[in-house]
């Protein structure tokens, strides 16, 4: 095993406890009944993508005719930008000392979520010590234009590269079955981060390790090469 030397974060469901599924759900009042864009299948279907994809996604597994997505989407957004304004989301305190861990160990790190939103809510969460969340790393993906979104490695390619670090050599962090798919395809290492008890999509998903705290992570064999869980 290569030592892991950078590590390449998403944003949402990993650091931030984001409004995403919220808006997602609210969005679809006048499509289909919002209940039934459960937690579940938000986090197969929808979790990790470009907007867009993701109201594909959902109607689609809801039955409603895509050509409705765009409307879907836009709507959504509106509905997001709203409760972001509104301060509608929080910070996984295990998510930002994990980060800040790594960075003591000399690890590089990056941002690589394929919301467009991501940078406005790290903007304004304050790191204790001072600094912001969005200036914590050495390069920032969020919201970039790609290609191809998530399960496409793209997007963490070009982190990669923005870190002058070989795949082989990233650890990407996902809470989606769709971003650990895009890290394997890049050739990466991939942890996954189960918060909502959905610890079985990521196993399927193939992510090397997976755990319900990022606190859980033994940061110090990275350097080794090896991704394991501490003893708890």
């Amino acid at each position: 095993m290569q030592p892991i030397s950078a590590v390449i974060f998403d944003v949402d469901g990993v650091l931030l406890d984001s409004p995403h599924e919220a808006a997602w759900r609210q969005a679809l009042a006048g499509l289909a009944e919002p209940g039934r864009l459960t937690g579940e299948l938000y986090q197969a279907v929808v979790a990790g993508k470009p907007r867009l994809d993701g109201a594909r996604a959902v109607l689609a597994a809801l039955g409603v005719p895509e050509d409705r997505a765009e409307d879907y989407a836009t709507a959504k957004q509106a509905v997001l930008s709203a409760m972001i304004a509104a301060g509608q989301f929080t910070v996984f305190d295990d998510g930002v000392a994990f980060l800040r861990d790594l960075k003591r160990r000399g690890l590089k790190i990056a941002a690589a979520s394929s919301s467009k939103n991501a940078n406005r809510m790290m903007a304004l969460i304050e790191l204790p010590g001072g600094g912001r969340l969005l200036d914590a790393f050495d390069a920032n993906l969020c919201g970039c234009e790609v290609a191809h979104g998530k399960p496409d490695p793209e997007i963490f390619r070009r982190a990669a590269d923005a870190l002058a670090t070989a795949p082989a050599q990233c650890l990407v962090v996902e809470d989606a079955g769709a971003g650990i798919a895009a890290g394997r395809a890049g050739g990466m290492r991939t942890l996954g981060i189960a918060r909502h008890g959905d610890a079985a999509l990521l196993v399927a998903a193939q992510a090397e390790l997976v755990v319900t705290s990022l606190s859980h992570v033994d940061v110090i064999c990275l350097h080794e090469g090896r991704l394991r869980a501490r003893p708890i």
